[in-house]
Formats: structure tokens, sequence, C-alpha cells
């Protein structure tokens, strides 16, 4: 299985100073040096982490493929294909999230999305939908001419957070699951079966899934587990664990559990 470090975080810390430090550069080699099989970053239209002149020196210099998540909007695309990076994954973006939340939605934005992937391919730069587990989206991502999908992760993560961790007694307790455990166990398993199917249903139509959104060292192993998926994308987990074990043993650690 592929891993994807997403360096995003390293860019927050960074920008809360208005200082080059820490160095996103070095971020990349260390990640590069340790096991990362693709680097991901997502420039967002607030450029509240990743700038563009990010974009253009990661993709210069990273010695692994870029995955690069941006927005539909037309002047990111236009970065995009300006930039060539190894390839583009479509996302949903809102101003007054936290971080992305949710899968794009394939069926009110199909134009829009569709002339993005048509622009995209157009600069030779392949073409993943970020979407929701399910069926449908599965079958739309194809029809609108993407090579890959990855499956957003965040519902089945709120799910094992709440049931394997502290989160219920803290202050980002996720409010709509505050349940029951016998609850929490049956929705968990849900979900699984969600990300399941959705991936034997993508890989039956010829293309490929990533996964990502709220995986940690925790609950990566549920992923691992799906045969269909081939590559996962992580930050904030690896970026968080190496506050304390630095960013090289921090990758070392999530390649060793991401192997199947």
């Amino acid at each position: 299985m592929k891993l994807g470090v997403n360096i995003d975080h390293v860019a927050v810390l960074r920008e809360a100073r208005e200082i080059n430090d820490p160095d996103i550069l070095q971020a990349l080699y260390v990640a590069c040096q340790n096991g990362a099989d693709q680097i991901t970053i997502h420039l967002r239209e607030d450029r509240r982490h990743i700038q563009d002149v990010d974009v253009t020196n990661i993709i210069s210099f990273s010695k692994v493929p870029v995955n690069l998540e941006c927005a539909i909007e037309p002047s990111i695309i236009d970065i995009v294909c300006q930039n060539r990076p190894h390839r583009a994954t479509l996302v949903p973006e809102k101003r007054q999230e936290v971080t992305t939340e949710g899968g794009l939605d394939l069926f009110s934005n199909s134009d829009a999305i569709k002339s993005a992937i048509e622009k995209l391919h157009a600069a030779e730069i392949p073409v993943s939908l970020f979407v929701d587990p399910t069926i449908e989206a599965m079958k739309k991502s194809k029809e609108l001419g993407a090579e890959m999908v990855e499956l957003h992760t965040g519902h089945f993560a709120n799910l094992f957070a709440m049931l394997n961790s502290s989160l219920p007694y803290s202050n980002h307790s996720v409010k709509e699951l505050e349940l029951s455990r016998a609850e929490l166990t049956q929705q968990l398993q849900v979900a699984i079966d969600e990300l399941k199917d959705a991936a034997i249903a993508a890989v039956e139509l010829g293309l490929e899934v990533a996964a990502g959104h709220g995986l940690n060292y925790h609950n990566v192993h549920e992923m691992v587990a799906i045969k269909e998926i081939t590559e996962l994308n992580i930050g904030q987990s690896i970026i968080a664990r190496s506050v304390f074990s630095g960013l090289d043993n921090a990758v070392k650690e999530m390649k060793r559990l991401t192997q199947r």
C-alpha cells in the first residue's frame, strides 16, 4: 500500500507566525527519505497554509510523486495546470471549515467538475475525486472521467475515535455521535462496510482507490484490511506524532502500519 504524506500542517505552523520556519521543503525531504511514497498538499483558495510558491517548489524538488489537492474553482485549476503535479485531487472547499469535510457533490456540480477534469487532462494531469463512499459516487466518478477516487474516511474516523479514544470527554467531542457504545459499534461497522463496498465497486469500474481524512496510528489498520484500497493519504496525525518523535520516526511508523 502506498503512503501519501500530507505536509499541509507543517505550513499551518509556519503561517501561524508568518515566518519561514518550519521549512516546508525540509519536511518534504524528511518524508521522502523515510518512506513516503507520495507527497500530498492542498492549495486552498484562502491560502491558509500551502502557498503558490510552495506548490512550485515542492513539485520541482520532490523525489516522489506529488498529489495536489484543490477546489474546482477555475483560477485554482489554472495554477494546477501550470505546475503539472503527478496527480490532482479535486476536493470540496468551504472558507469557514477547519479542514475539508465531506466528499465532492458530484451531482449538483457535475458540469463544473467535468470541465475541471477536461482542463487537467489537457495538461496531462491524472485526476482523483475526493468522494463519499457510496456506489452512486463511484459510478458518477467514472462517468465524469476520473482515473481515481479517494474515499472520504472522516465519518469512519469520528466513529472510531468516539468509541476508542478520549474524544467524547474533550472539548472536541462530536455531538451528533454522543451515543451508546453499542450504537457506536454498530455504526462503525456500517461505515467500514460502506468503505469496503465502495472500494469494490470502484475497482470493478476500473478506478484506482485511495482513502483519507482522519486516519491515524490507531485506526489505519481498518483501511489496510481493505485490499481494493491501494493508497492512503495521511497528514495531521503524522505531523502531530512528529512533535514528540520527530518527523522521520513518525513517517517510518506510519509506513510500517500501512504494509500488508
